[in-house]
């Protein structure tokens, strides 16, 4: 009786995420973005607990080595989802993108100090944009890996032009740059706190937005090129329109990612600081994350922060001790094998993961 019980409340429990009941009256009830009541109320709950809870249990390290970048780095994998997971627009340079962002971003403070930096934002972002529409050009007449050889020469030419032009780095003879704290109507956001929470907020806004988009008419123009770019052209989308806009976006995200990494992350770079490394990884986040997803952005971004942590922390709890430069290579060995193997099981990312997941909760105990 005991064990029939225990069973009937674990499948009570479990039977709370149905959507049993919950009927839909409207076209805007339907096509909510979470239309389970159960995955609102998550959602709710998780923005509450980023907000108002972690502030006050994470400590300025976890802030500022692990939340603060995996934050940021979410905002350039979202962006380069869009490009290449929603429009099938391969890019290897995203990193570019990001550092015309970052140092159009210094050049704003240094030569227009009275700038909100709100607006300085927008206005790195819009500048990446416009660079990416220029690079992205291309894409109208190549595809695959011809088009990710071209996006390969916008990083190198990126590269250079930080390293070689005087005016990206403020006629600075070092070549490195050096921020001021922020200041956001009177707010210094100075505290690893204050920036988690500002860079908190702004990622809310762009999943918000990035996921509207890819939904609205744009984003169906951009998954009907992704997909079959000759037949969306016949039913009407206008494949200039759809490539050079997913770029723009694409870049747009990727200029405030680059920026808040300059101002909130570093606090000073060089250009390596943004290389063509940078854009791998960004490449193997959305890859690792699930491609055409963005909670797979999260997941991608949370995977190459956290794991590269534990890997460096496990042989010491295991007692091993390795010199400083065999736990580099070890980690490096190891993680790209944990890519490669996690490749081969699931190609289409954690994010399908999640969602098999979900929807065996949805069912259990029933068969699948």
């Amino acid at each position: 009786m005991n064990a029939t019980s225990t069973a009937s409340d674990a499948s009570g429990a479990l039977m709370l995420y149905r959507e049993n009941g919950q009927f839909k009256t409207s076209y805007a009830a339907d096509q909510q973005l979470l239309p389970i009541a159960q995955d609102r109320w998550f959602m709710v709950a998780l923005i509450a607990f980023c907000f108002f809870a972690v502030p006050l249990i994470a400590s300025d390290y976890v802030l500022r080595a692990l939340v603060i970048p995996f934050l940021i780095l979410t905002i350039a994998a979202i962006g380069l989802n869009i490009l290449v997971g929603y429009c099938g627009q391969i890019s290897l340079g995203s990193a570019g993108f990001m550092g015309v962002g970052a140092y159009v971003a210094y050049n704003l403070t240094v030569r227009v100090p009275q700038l909100n930096f709100l607006v300085v934002l927008l206005l790195s972002g819009g500048s990446a944009a416009l660079v990416g529409i220029a690079f992205g050009t291309p894409s109208l007449r190549i595809k695959g890996l011809y088009l990710a050889v071209a996006t390969l020469a916008a990083q190198f030419f990126l590269d250079w032009a930080f390293a070689r032009l005087p005016w990206f780095t403020a006629d600075s003879p070092s070549g490195s740059v050096s921020t001021n704290p922020i200041e956001l109507l009177g707010w210094r956001v100075e505290r690893p706190v204050d920036k988690y929470l500002l860079v908190l907020g702004l990622l809310c806004l762009l999943t918000l937005a990035g996921k509207n988009l890819s939904r609205s008419h744009i984003g169906r123009s951009w998954m009907a090129t992704r997909d079959m770019d000759v037949a969306a052209e016949v039913i009407g989308v206008r494949p200039i329109v759809a490539k050079l806009s997913a770029f723009a976006v694409s870049s747009f995200y990727a200029g405030v990612a680059g920026a808040l990494w300059g101002f909130i992350h570093l606090g000073s770079w060089e250009p390596a600081a943004f290389s063509v490394t940078m854009s791998l990884n960004l490449l193997f986040m959305i890859i690792i994350g699930g491609l055409g997803s963005m909670v797979g952005s999260f997941f991608g971004a949370a995977f190459f922060v956290l794991l590269p942590l534990l890997l460096n922390r496990i042989p010491g709890m295991l007692g091993i001790d390795l010199s400083t430069a065999m736990k580099s290579h070890m980690e490096a060995m190891i993680f790209g094998g944990l890519i490669v193997i996690f490749l081969a099981i699931e190609p289409h990312g954690l994010a399908r993961l999640w969602a098999i997941g979900k929807e065996k909760l949805r069912i259990w105990p029933f068969p699948h």
